[in-house]
């Protein structure tokens, strides 16, 4: 507020700023969607090692693409990512196609799956934090009285511990009282093994009065039954996964739309059955838009039954192709699928899709170079695997390279590396602005930094001083990645734009209390093509 001088002297006025930095995004957090033995449902979990995966969803498991994209994300230089776990649904009994019979009275639909419990003694019945059968005989728990003073007799300590995990949570002073801060359902809530719970306003029977002694591990000897309480058989893994359970529902946030409660993703991959192009787990369509919502990027792995480039080129060119729409902006294919030793089954060779690799590769090129360099080239080797299905020549790559086609390609003394840098957006004969990869996720890094520093804008007063404000802020945030080399130019004025004032705010917009802000740039294209011309030249001619 200005000051009112009321009596001669000095006074200390202090004016606000108008510099508010703008702070650049992630652009390398990774989310997969996909089955794993354990951990939470339909719930975006952030991890930012493989341990963490170890510990909330079981490590590898033959039967988990998940599982495998997410070690191979890790191994190729990935940091952060978000994890969807789906698991599968009781689907109703159908009668076999085309039988025109209606299904058999006896006939029983699958089982759905289902979540372990423990049923504390006189007290609330736990659930573990996740269906499957993962929690059936591993999940432990244990109830002590040595709390608090406690003259009503309703609070108790819980401790619950994963023998297949190693991970134990202590609960203290737990009450009864479900109006209480420390009612069992608040305690709980940042548990990573119990979900929820029930009958939670009884005091359980506790296996000693006397509590633990300071140190003590209450699961020390768990082949005493008298010393802790464990889960029940309930636990089922249920059926396979179909479509719907990987699609879920955007209303309750299932599935893919998990990501919906998610801060930011930058790459989404879909390893084996969500991710299959054609067939009738097809959701890559859904998928995509949701990643065009999100300004992230879909990483498409290839069909399992592309062996030879003319399958693949088949593919791409019909008119039916899943990714043949404005949207494919937002989406780079790769072909083809990689060769890795398994570590859960001797170390047999088997097919993976890529996902996780491109993904683990697009995040260390981040690191490494910005997100404005190719994640490709000799730079971009992929670690951990023994080789490609598919050896492409260049006459075979040089086919699949105008249809906006990435090839992993094989290089002596170089390895196996990423060789295209495309969208799907990126066949020679679109001609789309959107063509390479790097300049659509700068775009995308630019939009939702921008987004979310300009928050501040809104109903402030729209006239030159806000627009003055906008300028230096966004312009100081684009000058700051043209010194990082993003942009092309030799000058600021030749990299990037930055235009708010009356040319393009006219007192219409001002009324309809619109404030236009003009950002441009001058992406950076990856030399895709490198043409070296050599000339002889002729012999020193005496005239």
């Amino acid at each position: 507020m200005p000051i009112t001088p009321t009596f001669p002297g000095v006074y200390i006025d202090e004016l606000p700023s108008a510099v508010r930095t703008i702070t650049g995004v992630p652009t390398s957090v990774a989310a997969f969607v996909g089955t794993a033995p354990r951990g939470v449902t339909n719930v975006a979990v952030h991890i930012t090692s493989w341990e963490d995966y170890e510990q909330q969803f079981g490590g590898l498991d033959p039967a988990s693409d998940l599982s495998y994209a997410v070690w191979q994300f890790y191994q190729n230089g990935g940091s952060e990512a978000e994890i969807v776990r789906v698991f599968g649904t009781a689907a109703p009994t159908t009668p076999p196609a085309g039988t025109g019979q209606p299904a058999a009275e006896d006939a029983t639909p699958p089982a759905a799956a289902a979540r372990a419990k423990i049923v504390l003694p006189a007290g609330p019945t736990l659930n573990a934090a996740g269906e499957g059968a993962w929690a059936n005989g591993t999940l432990l728990a244990r109830v002590d009285y040595s709390t608090a003073k406690d003259d009503l007799n309703q609070l108790y300590n819980l401790t619950v511990h994963d023998r297949t995990s190693k991970v134990t949570e202590q609960y203290l002073n737990v009450s009864i009282d479900k109006n209480s801060p420390r009612a069992l359902k608040n305690v709980i809530a940042a548990s990573g093994l119990i979900g929820s719970v029930e009958n939670t306003d009884q005091r359980p029977t506790a296996h000693s009065s006397a509590g633990l002694e300071e140190g003590q591990d209450p699961f020390q000897d768990t082949t005493k039954k008298d010393v802790w309480y464990t889960a029940a058989g309930q636990g089922a893994d249920g059926p396979t996964p179909r479509p719907e359970d990987f699609l879920g529902d955007p209303g309750q946030q299932t599935g893919i739309y998990a990501l919906l409660k998610t801060d930011i993703f930058n790459m989404l991959c879909l390893p084996g059955a969500p991710g299959l192009i054609g067939g009738p787990a097809q959701i890559l369509a859904k998928a995509l838009k949701l990643c065009v919502d999100r300004r992230a990027m879909l990483i498409v792995d290839p069909d399992p039954n592309w062996k030879t480039t003319t399958a693949v080129s088949g593919a791409v060119k019909d008119f039916n192709f899943v990714l043949n729409d404005d949207n494919a902006r937002n989406a780079a294919l790769y072909f083809p699928r990689v060769k890795q030793p398994d570590p859960k089954q001797e170390n047999r060779v088997r097919e993976f899709p890529p996902c996780g690799m491109i993904a683990g590769t697009w995040a260390r090129t981040d690191v490494q170079r910005g997100v404005w360099k190719a994640p490709a080239g000799t730079e971009a080797t992929l670690s951990g695997i023994s080789g490609l299905t598919v050896q492409l020549s260049d006459l075979q790559n040089g086919v699949l390279n105008p249809l906006g086609v990435n090839c992993l390609r094989g290089m002596p003394s170089v390895g196996n590396v990423i060789w295209g840098a495309r969208t799907q957006r990126g066949a020679d004969v679109l001609a789309n602005q959107w063509k390479y990869l790097p300049v659509r996720r700068l775009a995308l890094f630019i939009e939702e930094s921008l987004f979310r520093g300009t928050q501040w804008v809104v109903f402030e007063p729209n006239d030159e001083p806000l627009w003055s404000s906008i300028r230096l802020n966004v312009g100081a945030f684009m000058n700051n990645l043209f010194r990082q080399g993003a942009f092309q130019g030799r000058t600021p004025k030749d990299a990037y734009l930055v235009k708010c004032d009356a040319t393009n705010n006219p007192q219409n917009d001002i009324d309809r209390g619109i404030v236009n802000i003009l950002v441009g740039f001058a992406p950076l294209k990856p030399a895709e093509f490198v043409l070296i011309h050599i000339q002889q030249l002729a012999g020193q001619i005496q005239v």
